[in-house]
């Protein structure tokens, strides 16, 4: 494979070849291909796609959040986004800051929870030394469980109005993080709202909180390799390293690629990782012998070739982990 070779098939998948995402089948089709992705490009620049580039396909221009606000398609591709968070075909997650969302589909979002998120989301979290989390993410947290799906300015009145908006906008990253809540909808009037992920999405939370880590991060690791075709593992570590430790993933890669999961393939000089190609299973030709009659054999004697010695299961057979490819 040629370096240009991977470029255009990356264009193809990010849908940066023209073929922009405009309608919200469209939309959905695409964060489901991908898994997941950033709503705006990142500086500096992280190996994945973007949901701003695919709305206009193609990235030429394309603004970042620092800019997004001057940009009309901006504007649009968020309104398309929060239709798909209304009807939980995608998933937000604080990976990069409030504001440029990292997007995963509803059949990634389970792994994701199961590496980053908390095992018993019940617990309402307390402050303390040693928690994560401040007395007014605590506060917060109980007020959302209370009243949500709540908007950031009802909120910050029901909390006093002594809060600062960004302190709130602290307490409300720090249960974000963890994804103890979620930001569900969005309005110019009122801005965004905010419920608990486990009370917007329980069957999601629940199987995520079902899988164990080795297996999340195999499916993560399989989804993403599919989105970028092939990757250098620095460039993989460089997006992973956001959420799981670099020796856990590391550990991980080793198992895909002594599972054979994984494998090495040279683009234009440099080795990269790649999921493994399907091998498909080999069906003998029928010899001369077994495609002419034989004297035993009568009218309705069924003829044997070639493919019945051949086993329905082949050996190169695999079953990716749901939502891996």
């Amino acid at each position: 494979m040629t370096e240009i070779e991977l470029q255009q098939l990356r264009r193809e998948k990010w849908r940066l070849d023209g073929k922009a995402i405009r309608t919200i089948e469209k939309a959905r089709a695409f964060i489901e291909s991908v898994g997941f992705c950033l709503m705006f490009p990142q500086r500096p620049a992280l190996l994945a796609p973007t949901f701003i580039g695919a709305f206009v396909g193609d990235t030429d221009h394309l603004p970042d959040w620092q800019h997004a606000f001057a940009d009309p398609r901006a504007g649009e591709a968020t309104e398309l986004m929060v239709r798909l968070l209304r009807e939980r075909t995608a998933y937000e997650a604080n990976l990069f800051g409030e504001n440029n969302a990292f997007l995963l589909s509803a059949s990634v979002f389970p792994f994701f929870y199961a590496l980053v998120g908390e095992r018993n989301p019940k617990v309402a979290p307390r402050a303390g030394s040693r928690s994560p989390y401040s007395a007014l993410a605590c506060d917060a947290f109980e007020l959302i469980s209370r009243e949500g799906p709540i908007s950031k300015q009802k909120m910050r009145e029901a909390l006093g109005g002594s809060v600062s908006l960004p302190a709130l906008d602290k307490a409300l990253g720090e249960l974000w993080s963890k994804l103890r809540v979620a930001r569900v909808d969005y309005s110019a009037s009122e801005g965004s709202s905010w419920d608990l992920l486990s009370r917007w999405a329980p069957e999601v939370v629940k199987e995520g909180i079902g899988l164990s880590v080795a297996q999340a991060l195999s499916a993560l690791l399989s989804k993403y390799l599919d989105c970028v075709v092939a990757v250098e593992q620095g460039e993989l570590e460089s997006l992973f390293s956001n959420f799981v430790p670099r020796s856990k993933m590391k550990d991980a890669v080793n198992a895909l690629l002594a599972a054979r999961e994984f494998s090495f393939v040279h683009v234009s000089g440099r080795s990269m990782l790649q999921v493994t190609p399907e091998k498909m299973a080999f069906v003998a030709a029928a010899t001369p012998a077994e495609r002419l009659p034989t004297r035993n054999m009568t009218r309705d004697t069924p003829r044997r070739t070639g493919a019945d010695r051949v086993s329905k299961q082949s050996p190169y057979t695999r079953s990716a982990p749901k939502g891996a490819r």
